[in-house]
């Protein structure tokens, strides 16, 4: 089921509907793009059309973030569990260490994405880590960037290039990746590398993870302070067409 948050659809899952749904893709041949949908990129979209695009060739849309948990509340739909995109990618990641797949990390600083799949490698030994790359290159490196993921065989691919770049990424250069699935998880490999520390358990289950990382990273105040700017426009474009939910 999806629901339309400021017309962009979110799918309703939850974890373990998500990384049922990547099993399921990962024995097709075509790619499969999984994106985040969190408060700032609803607000990003309507003012980006090429982000609002990229978004809709999504093939799955996971809630992440409370904003869109308190969105769907608001306007009586079904989304009740955040699917952050580092679980999922961990979630992912565990997936194909037990399947044999080949993953490959591009985006964050310097040695970042590196440290990621080391600390990855440590604790699922039998995983397959078919490259790195890091994410301080000119766009126009793209393309070889999508040869490269290409020639390492890799099967699913986690993009961590901040948005919209890492979503303009996998819209425009997903298919000549070679991956079945691609993935954006935004700072997810600052966390994973050990660069950052993620939220105590109690923080995530109150769904004041962003508090959190707002004491780590103080710059982040300007990210948190959309957040009424987008329940209110949600809360304005509460309405409902042609059987489909939208906020």
């Amino acid at each position: 089921m999806q629901e339309f948050i400021l017309d962009i659809p979110t799918d309703a899952v939850t974890l373990a509907e998500a990384v049922a749904w990547a099993q399921e893709k990962l024995s097709q041949k075509r790619p499969h793009f999984i994106a985040s949908v969190n408060p700032e990129i609803c607000l990003s979209a309507r003012r980006n059309s090429t982000l609002q695009a990229a978004l809709l060739a999504a093939d799955l849309r996971i809630p992440d973030g409370i904003g869109i948990v308190l969105a769907s509340r608001l306007c009586g739909g079904q989304i009740r569990e955040r699917v952050t995109g580092i679980d999922l990618m961990e979630e992912l990641v565990a997936l194909a260490a037990a399947e044999g797949k080949k993953v490959f990390l591009f985006g964050a600083a310097e040695g970042v994405a590196t440290a990621a799949a080391s600390k990855l490698k440590e604790r699922y030994p039998s995983l397959l880590v078919a490259g790195t790359a890091h994410g301080y290159l000119p766009q126009a490196a793209d393309e070889e960037i999508a040869c490269d993921i290409a020639a390492s065989g890799a099967d699913m691919v986690f993009v961590a290039l901040g948005s919209p770049r890492q979503e303009l990424f996998v819209a425009k250069h997903g298919a000549a990746s070679g991956a079945k699935l691609l993935m954006v998880v935004g700072g997810s490999f600052d966390v994973l590398s050990g660069r950052l520390k993620r939220a105590p358990l109690l923080y995530q289950r109150l769904g004041l993870e962003w508090f959190y990382r707002l004491i780590q990273q103080p710059k982040r105040i300007l990210r948190v302070r959309i957040m009424p700017a987008f329940l209110a426009a949600v809360t304005q474009q509460r309405l409902f067409t042609s059987g489909r939910r939208q906020c």
